[in-house]
């Protein structure tokens, strides 16, 4: 019988590094239950087949998690799709080892059964893990059977059984460290490290999977959990920090609560974080509580600067939002990004000459242009463009597969009155104005996606660069 070690794996090669803050997680939930939890990072890796041999080589394993972040790199102009270098680490690993594989993860979580099928994988966990994969390990040390485990995709006949997702409360959670990745340097070579203070999304916005992924309900880490697991970083020599919650003032009181419980430590002169926020709800007390814990910059999703098209896409806040949260931050002094989303329902060139107006009027330090919607099964934005019609032939939906209505390989909805040139458009409202972020196809080396950008890997590595990418870019330019 296998003894109780369980393997744990981070495929994801992106470069600038973004710690597997999972694994940490997970490795952490599987040694409170008396397993040895290992960690092979591939993140750095020179030959990936070769540490894969390297780490299982003699090596008896219970069962071996690879964690899987990102399907794609969600960008219209690349469609970078990466499951199937997920699938060539499943094969590296099955060459090594008979061990049972288990996926999971972000991306994973989206479209789970399909995943696992194309890896041909007998175990999956979608939605929060750490729960189940100490369930799945402990019924496998002792032969018991797996299939009542919560979130587990399983095999069963020709296809896959996906059981409801475990969405606990932090309180009913095993205690959760970051001990095992080597965060510093990730720090060092990708720039920051990464916090936590909640997961969970009951947004409307009908294009986002994260209610998916995280659950819609809020499950908050108490502020004290928060501030220690940044001491804990920080005692490593991690300074610079980003959130990893889908948006941290959502709810509003406990974002308040975190930030004082940071100040109250004093931990806001010692350390530099950037978060996402909703431009509501948002206001001059958050702004000072942030920046008194030590906050040096806010990404807002705003999507759209006109009113109707906010609407078709199920945000909550109107373009009057938008002035007075610039506003606010101006007031604070706090460097603030706006990141739009083009190209949806009802999208035209008008819409997107006054959501550029805008932009320019409300001068945020930087203005990232995602152009196109990312379709994903079971949202709403689906069935807004679908409406029970193939997929096929259609001029408004981009990387469609032949057969496959369940967008499994990178597909975009872009207006049908854009269309094609809606690039075009873009660069000639923007202007050559150097605030915004985007990118043409014959320049996606060079793209706000971040992946491989040669100038923030350098900045980083060689120079000493630290914080969230857009703002690391923003000071390169001398902004």
């Amino acid at each position: 019988m296998p003894d109780k070690s369980v393997l744990l794996i981070n495929p994801n090669r992106i470069k600038p590094p973004v710690a597997p803050v999972a694994l940490d997680y997970l490795a952490s939930a599987l040694h409170s239950g008396g397993f040895r939890a290992e960690l092979l990072d591939l993140c750095f890796s020179r030959d990936v087949e070769e540490d894969i041999a390297h780490a299982l080589g003699g090596n008896e394993y219970l069962l071996i998690g690879i964690t899987f972040r990102n399907t794609d790199d969600v960008y219209y102009v690349s469609r970078d799709f990466m499951v199937p270098r997920l699938k060539e680490v499943v094969d590296a690993v099955r060459r090594h080892s008979d061990a049972p594989i288990v996926l999971g993860g972000t991306g994973y979580s989206i479209f789970p059964e399909r995943i696992a099928g194309y890896c041909g994988v007998p175990f999956g966990i979608w939605g929060d893990g750490e729960v189940p994969i100490l369930e799945l390990a402990e019924r496998l040390a002792r032969g018991e059977d797996v299939r009542g485990v919560p979130g587990l995709i399983y095999r069963e006949g020709d296809g896959y059984r996906k059981n409801p997702a475990c969405f606990p409360d932090f309180s009913s959670m095993p205690p959760l460290g970051r001990d095992w990745v080597d965060n510093r340097r990730y720090h060092d070579e990708g720039g920051m490290g990464s916090f936590e203070a909640g997961r969970g999304c009951d947004s409307g916005c009908v294009f986002c999977p994260e209610p998916v992924i995280k659950g819609r309900r809020y499950r908050l880490k108490p502020p004290s959990d928060v501030a220690g697991e940044i001491e804990s970083l920080l005692s490593r020599g991690v300074n610079h920090f980003h959130t990893c919650d889908s948006e941290f003032n959502l709810p509003y009181d406990h974002a308040r609560e975190v930030c004082r419980e940071l100040a109250r430590r004093k931990l806001g002169d010692r350390i530099r974080w950037y978060t996402y926020l909703s431009p509501l709800p948002f206001d001059a007390e958050l702004a000072r509580l942030m920046v008194e814990a030590g906050c040096a910059g806010i990404n807002f999703g705003v999507d759209s600067g006109c009113d109707e098209i906010l609407e078709g896409l199920g945000r909550d806040f109107k373009r009057e939002d938008l002035i007075r949260t610039a506003s606010i931050c101006r007031e604070t002094g706090i460097p603030f990004m706006f990141d739009l989303l083009i190209g949806g329902p009802g999208e035209t060139e008008d819409t997107l000459a006054r959501t550029i107006g805008l932009m320019k009027e409300l001068s945020p330090v930087r203005v990232g242009i995602n152009a196109g919607v990312r379709l994903y099964p079971g949202l709403e934005m689906a069935d807004i463009v679908i409406n029970e019609e193939s997929v096929e032939g259609r001029p408004d939906i981009y990387g469609a597969h032949p057969g496959e209505e369940d967008f499994f390989h990178p597909t975009f909805y872009v207006s049908p009155t854009l269309g094609e040139g809606m690039m075009d458009v873009v660069e000639r409202l923007v202007g050559g104005d150097r605030r915004f972020f985007f990118a043409r196809q014959e320049e996606v080396d060079d793209n706000f996606n971040y992946n491989d950008n040669s100038l923030l890997l350098k900045a980083i590595k060689e120079e000493g660069y630290r914080g969230a990418f857009w703002d690391i870019l923003r000071k390169l330019a001398g902004d």
